[in-house]
């Protein structure tokens, strides 16, 4: 018995195009997935930690295993996840957002995090929503917490990133999996958004979890 759970990317939601992929290739080989909606709690106020507390709340007990499929920021949120609860015996990392501040905020530019820091809130296009909502500073403070050396894990993780990343770069998650013998990266001919590859990616999901 084996529970999925899908964890969409920043400003996003379960209504994106890849959420809808997945859920509709679940469907198809007859399995659930739960897909949560990350901006429950209001996306002006979203932080990793509270990402991963929603999500805990959704594990079963420890007789269930879980396998976690996050895409971008949900994978980052899954990674940590998977460090806290022993129930997550699976990961599936879509363009993890490994170092996720130290890409985005330098190209926003120093004054605007400057400005960001003493207003409170900043502008952010949210993409599931379809217009400009505010996003607290909190955002930082509590994503600075999650770094990557703490994720020492050794749980089956496969990680499938574009080599034209242009949100966080392909090294990210090359720079994870170096040193992590737990952690099977495969390189795709795509972009952040992965769209043009969603079968090989299913292929690969239904491989590595069929195999462990």
């Amino acid at each position: 018995m084996t529970k999925y759970i899908y964890l969409h990317g920043f400003a996003s939601s379960p209504q994106s195009a890849k959420a809808q992929d997945i859920s509709e290739r679940f469907a198809q080989i007859d399995t659930q997935i739960t897909i949560p909606d990350l901006n429950t709690g209001g996306f002006s106020e979203l932080t990793i930690t509270r990402q991963i507390q929603q999500v805990a709340a959704l594990l079963p007990d420890a007789s269930v295993s879980v396998t976690l499929i996050g895409s971008s920021l949900g994978g980052l949120t899954a990674a940590h996840i998977a460090q806290q609860y022993s129930q997550v015996q699976r990961l599936v990392l879509l363009a993890p957002a490994f170092g996720f501040l130290s890409h985005w905020l330098p190209k926003l530019g120093e004054e605007a995090v400057q400005h960001w820091w003493q207003q409170g809130y900043y502008p952010v296009y949210h993409y599931g929503e379809g217009q400009t909502l505010p996003l607290s500073y909190n955002f930082v403070t509590d994503a600075a917490q999650y770094q990557e050396d703490f994720l020492q894990r050794p749980i089956p993780t496969l990680i499938l990133h574009g080599k034209q990343d242009e949100v966080i770069p392909i090294t990210a998650s090359r720079d994870f999996a170096r040193y992590r013998p737990w952690v099977e990266l495969i390189e795709l001919d795509s972009d952040h958004a992965l769209g043009n590859v969603m079968e090989e990616i299913w292929q690969a999901i239904c491989l590595f979890v069929h195999s462990q």
